[in-house]
């Protein structure tokens, strides 16, 4: 009789835990199902569909107007005239134009005519215009090369690397992994020098090596940076 009540009983609890099982199956399907269907709120700071940071650039635009309406404000208050500047600037090389001397009437109508330059005054009060230009200099597209400097960094040059004249630096190239996987030609034109002539190539180039740029955390990690 013990023998049967055992078996009973066992059988009682295999149906209960079945029974279980499939319960706590049915709740987890519930769960997922609900979870799938709830929409979540969006983040306060971020619009939907805007990517991170955008919402950070009319901030800035906002202070680089407010900083010219108050240097406008300081040329129309001392009146007078100043020497002005129009100052372009390229991807590549700079420009520096005098215009003359201005009243502050004729700056205050220069500024409305181009409201892409921006206004600012230098340590001797004069009054320089910026353009920025997404175009190389007329000096760059004549003797413009991109070349590695002495560090190992991708930099362009004013003529040959071999010159030295370096105009800018951009960043520091992994050279052992951009040998190994680019072909021979290629690394001993860059070492020799790449013409560019147009914003086109300079932006070919730089796109094609900024995969073999080094990492911060690479610095960090190997004393050879």
């Amino acid at each position: 009789m013990v023998f049967n009540l055992l078996k009973q009983l066992k059988k009682k609890i295999r149906l209960k835990r079945k029974r279980l099982i499939f319960g706590s199956y049915v709740l987890l399907a519930a769960i997922a199902y609900l979870l799938a269907a709830y929409e979540f709120p969006k983040p306060a700071y971020r619009e939907a569909g805007a990517p991170l940071g955008q919402a950070a650039a009319p901030e800035i635009d906002q202070a680089l107007k407010a900083q010219q309406e108050q240097t406008l404000r300081q040329i129309r208050s001392e009146g007078g005239q100043r020497l002005t500047y129009i100052q372009r600037s390229y991807v590549c090389g700079e420009e520096q134009q005098e215009l003359g001397l201005k009243s502050a009437d004729e700056i205050t109508a220069l500024n409305g005519e181009h409201p892409d330059w921006t206004l600012s005054l230098n340590s001797g009060g004069s009054v320089i215009f910026t353009q920025h230009i997404d175009d190389l200099s007329p000096k760059c597209k004549q003797s413009a090369y991109f070349g590695v400097d002495e560090s190992g960094n991708l930099s362009l040059f004013d003529g040959l690397p071999a010159n030295d004249k370096v105009i800018r630096t951009f960043f520091q190239l992994n050279i052992q992994y951009l040998e190994s996987t680019l072909p021979k030609e290629t690394v001993h034109q860059l070492h020799e020098g790449i013409r560019v002539s147009d914003v086109a190539e300079f932006n070919s180039v730089l796109s094609t090596f900024s995969d073999y740029a080094v990492q911060e955390s690479e610095k960090a990690m190997s004393p050879n940076y």
